[in-house]
């Protein structure tokens, strides 16, 4: 039965679709729900007008904004942010690079060094980069505290000690090899040496400047192992000829030379079968102040008797322990051509010989050996501590 009659038309009361039809059929509705859609439509339209309207407003404004910010830019440039340094890869293969060779002074320096004495290298290089610090800055020590003053002062003198020790183990070439190829170490030895001696009572370079002052004019001296040669500084504007010897020469005053070995002067030792002053000779004094060092120092001794003149004097001061038994060392003083005047062991510090030249038979290698030997029993019962 129909839903409802119309004259002319009518609806069956179910509606069917075709079975193979996948076309979705909109529902019958009526107008007045049309027209609420369409409404609504029209409303949803005049919102999205405004909100297109606004967004175009507020777009003009940022970009007058942005405008006005550019040109105060130009004006002052903004503040730019430290940035953080981060590893580079230049900076990962600078770290990864292989140590540099080391150059071939440098080698021979390590080598001789380490030959002598490892403790002296080993300290020397735990404390190198202390010690550059204080030779190259002259004011280092005006900004440590009094207690940084002392530590310093214990390292520098501890370091003196070491070396100090390590001479008088070596031979004289040795000692003047290691030197010259590294020139600090014969100038840091005899800063400490100056330190030290700042604490005895009386220095023995004073004690023969003053002693020398009243020698006549033109009297020739020879300082063996003079240092700084001091004594020529102060003795040759009074008119005495000082010549000096050191294995460095640091100064005019000082002529390099190994005083154990063969002296650039003239003098001889005699002639075969006979008791002889030998000849050629000049210098009048020879001076040894603190300076019989090495293990072949009798060999000093034995040229300061070529080159000294008939009667010439030999003034040698030691420090007091530097021997156990002062006659033995008198008598190989006696046994290589001296013969004592006078010995001073009143200072506490050191001791004062006076010898002088006197005639002697020639001496053949073997004969020389046989002395120098009497040496070892003369080695110190412990090592200069100035």
């Amino acid at each position: 039965m129909p839903l409802f009659d119309v004259p002319g038309w009518s609806v069956p009361a179910d509606a069917l679709t075709e079975p193979n039809s996948r076309k979705r059929k909109r529902p019958a509705s009526d107008t007045g729900s049309t027209q609420s859609k369409v409404h609504s439509a029209e409303i949803n339209l005049e919102k999205l007008v405004k909100k297109l309207t606004r967004k175009r407003v507020e777009g003009e404004s940022n970009v007058s904004k942005f405008n006005a910010a550019s040109s105060h830019s130009k004006s002052k440039p903004p503040r730019k942010k430290q940035e953080s340094r981060t590893i580079t890869d230049v900076d990962k293969k600078t770290i990864s690079l292989p140590m540099p060779l080391m150059k071939a002074s440098d080698r021979a320096t390590k080598k001789v060094k380490q030959s002598h004495d490892p403790r002296l290298f080993e300290f020397e290089e735990s404390s190198k980069k202390q010690l550059e610090q204080s030779h190259n800055d002259s004011d280092f020590s005006s900004g440590l505290t009094s207690m940084q003053k002392n530590m310093k002062q214990k390292l520098e003198g501890a370091r003196f000690r070491l070396l100090n020790q390590t001479l008088y183990e070596s031979k004289s070439v040795d000692a003047r090899r290691m030197m010259q190829e590294d020139p600090t170490v014969y100038t840091e030895y005899h800063n400490g040496f100056r330190q030290q001696v700042l604490s005895w009572p009386t220095n023995p370079v004073d004690h023969y400047v003053q002693n020398l002052s009243s020698y006549p004019v033109k009297t020739i001296v020879a300082d063996l192992g003079c240092g700084d040669a001091a004594i020529a500084r102060a003795l040759i504007p009074k008119g005495l000829s000082v010549l000096s010897f050191d294995l460095v020469s640091n100064n005019p005053y000082v002529v390099e030379a190994d005083i154990c070995g063969t002296l650039p002067l003239p003098g001889s030792e005699g002639t075969e079968d006979s008791m002889s002053d030998g000849e050629a000779h000049i210098v009048d004094v020879v001076v040894f102040s603190l300076s019989l060092m090495s293990t072949n120092w009798p060999q000093s001794i034995r040229e300061a008797w070529r080159i000294l003149k008939p009667n010439g004097e030999l003034k040698i001061a030691e420090v007091a322990s530097r021997f156990r038994n002062l006659e033995e060392f008198i008598s190989l003083a006696s046994s290589i051509g001296f013969k004592l005047k006078s010995k001073d062991n009143s200072n506490t510090h050191f001791t004062l010989f006076e010898f002088r030249k006197v005639s002697r038979k020639f001496k053949s290698l073997k004969d020389w050996d046989v002395i120098f030997s009497k040496a070892d029993t003369l080695k110190p019962c412990e090592y200069k501590r100035r």
